[in-house]
């Protein structure tokens, strides 16, 4: 799964890198947890590509109650497809969620040591999402959420945790807005080069913020 991530970078510079226009007000973040805003570039009707800020939790239209979206942080890239809370989504509603790197917690010893993932130039990514909508009752507002698409991870994940969220680049991030039931396979048929290395323990309390929470314990792994 992916449960916590980074996002530092630009929004503006980021979002046009992917091809979108528009820019959030947002200070740099290292330490985005569940239920938070995201920043996630979505389709409008025209199929221009929008710069929006996202909930993190999807929520389905049809939900009675947005807390649902507190279980809908990923969703499994094999079952995507067909899971009622998603399905509609993934048909219609993909987006790009802007990332420069993300946690795993790998088991040791002495406990859980959490890693912080980038890719290996450190260059700003967009994870493979989907995005929905949900109308709060008696009321016009909308809230907007976000999941993340997981899949198994990669021979250089797997050292650290069995799935990883889809790591996409500009080229990769078209196939994946395009649609169409392969593209999935297509988004990650080329493995990104990514690099990893531990970090403190006070990443582990979503209250705690700043660079330091990504400042290296250890030494690095890379692909």
């Amino acid at each position: 799964m992916c449960g916590r991530f980074a996002f530092y970078s630009p929004s503006e510079a980021t979002a046009a890198l992917f091809g979108a226009s528009g820019s959030l007000d947002i200070k740099p973040r290292y330490n985005i947890a569940p239920t938070q805003d995201i920043a996630a570039i979505c389709l409008d009707q025209d199929g221009g590509r929008k710069l929006k800020s996202l909930h993190w939790g999807l929520v389905p239209s049809w939900a009675k109650d947005p807390s649902i979206g507190n279980r809908m942080i990923n969703a499994r890239a094999e079952t995507v497809a067909e899971k009622p809370s998603f399905r509609a989504a993934y048909r219609k509603r993909r987006c790009l969620v802007l990332a420069d790197g993300f946690y795993e917690w790998h088991t040791e010893s002495t406990g859980k040591t959490p890693y912080f993932i980038s890719l290996v130039d450190g260059s700003p990514f967009a994870f493979a999402g989907l995005w929905e909508h949900w109308q709060y009752k008696d009321s016009d507002e909308t809230l907007y959420s976000a999941t993340l698409i997981t899949v198994a991870a990669n021979e250089f994940m797997s050292a650290l945790h069995h799935r990883m969220p889809i790591v996409l680049d500009p080229a990769r991030a078209d196939a994946w807005l395009a649609g169409g039931d392969d593209t999935i396979q297509n988004a990650t048929q080329e493995t990104l080069s990514l690099k990893a290395w531990p970090v403190g323990r006070e990443v582990n309390n979503p209250r705690n913020e700043g660079v330091n929470l990504i400042a290296s314990a250890g030494a690095t792994l890379e692909t």
